[in-house]
């Protein structure tokens, strides 16, 4: 189409484009456009995690390494933390508020090492997670790859440095005079329970960190308090024994809470003198429980903001 203009000269009007009136959504469907940074379905997210296992165990390894690199002692700290911790501890719960009331004073030393080093296993865990993204807002807007392969690795770091410490942690126990016995074995399912259980609660906090990252500056008070309340320089039910007028409800939140309940089954498995009657009942379907519920629901959640972590 062309008309005459004023000056003599002749203007050609482009044709309508046939893509006129599509809105928006019709036209990246016509020409096959997908969403830039869109959520993949949920099967198809767990199939790039796959894929990406190897970015997940080679970062969490980086980090490990970086992680004590400017200190002298190097990854000595990685063990000498929860030792100095547990000293602490011992002097302050052990010696002046006899917290050793109830246990066997001989397997005491052992009894609370093995719960500083399971519960920072947890305590790190989620300290790590509440910084997963906004703490690597650099990498999360500069590559592209799922998410939650953040705090998926920053809780695999944090196996991995309580594998250094259960070292120790075997040292001490000879040292007491508890030698290996069959049921150290099961310390390998506890952990993997605990594992997937520390796992979710990365991922809840971790997407709730990403939006409010002042949660960091909370979280040393929230894990300081389930610390107390988790039995870790003391037993729950010999405290519970001189309490009698607590409820019975609270002894058995205190003893169900996943923290209480990962320790109780590691010091089972490694502690001679620490009988069963210490663990709550149907102890290893509660500590199922607690990982099959922690690691979907908190897999689910931060799938379900994947297109928001990094955007602003």
């Amino acid at each position: 189409m062309s008309e005459t203009t004023h000056d003599g000269g002749v203007a050609v009007t482009a044709p309508p484009s046939p893509d006129d009136g599509l809105s928006r959504a019709d036209l990246a469907a016509k020409y096959g456009l997908t969403v830039s940074g869109a959520r993949p379905g949920l099967f198809e997210y767990v199939h790039q995690l796959w894929g990406r296992r190897h970015f997940i165990l080679a970062f969490s390894q980086a980090k490990l390494t970086a992680q004590y690199s400017q200190a002298k002692l190097g990854q000595l700290w990685q063990v000498a933390t929860p030792l100095l911790n547990a000293a602490v501890y011992f002097f302050i719960f052990g010696l002046l508020l006899g917290a050793r009331e109830g246990i066997p004073h001989h397997i005491y030393v052992p009894f609370l090492v093995t719960g500083v080093f399971v519960f920072t296993f947890t305590q790190s865990s989620v300290m790590a997670g509440v910084r997963a993204i906004s703490g690597n807002l650099g990498l999360v807007r500069a590559l592209h790859f799922p998410r939650a392969s953040l705090p998926i690795s920053f809780s695999l770091q944090q196996l991995q440095q309580l594998l250094f410490s259960m070292v120790v942690l075997v040292l001490i126990m000879l040292g007491f005079g508890i030698f290996p016995t069959w049921s150290w074995f099961l310390v390998v399912p506890a952990l993997v329970l605990q594992f997937v259980f520390n796992t979710g609660l990365a991922l809840i906090f971790a997407r709730m960190g990403s939006k409010t990252p002042d949660l960091a500056q909370l979280m040393p008070f929230v894990m300081r308090t389930w610390m107390y309340a988790s039995g870790v320089m003391f037993s729950i039910p010999a405290m519970l024994a001189t309490k009698e007028s607590v409820p019975s409800w609270v002894g058995d939140v205190l003893q169900w809470n996943p923290a209480a309940v990962y320790m109780d089954l590691i010091r089972f498995a490694m502690i001679d003198d620490y009988g069963s009657s210490y663990l709550p009942e149907h102890v290893w379907f509660i500590a199922a429980g607690w990982a099959v519920l922690f690691g979907v629901v908190g897999f689910v959640y931060f799938w379900k903001a994947e297109e928001r972590y990094g955007r602003g």
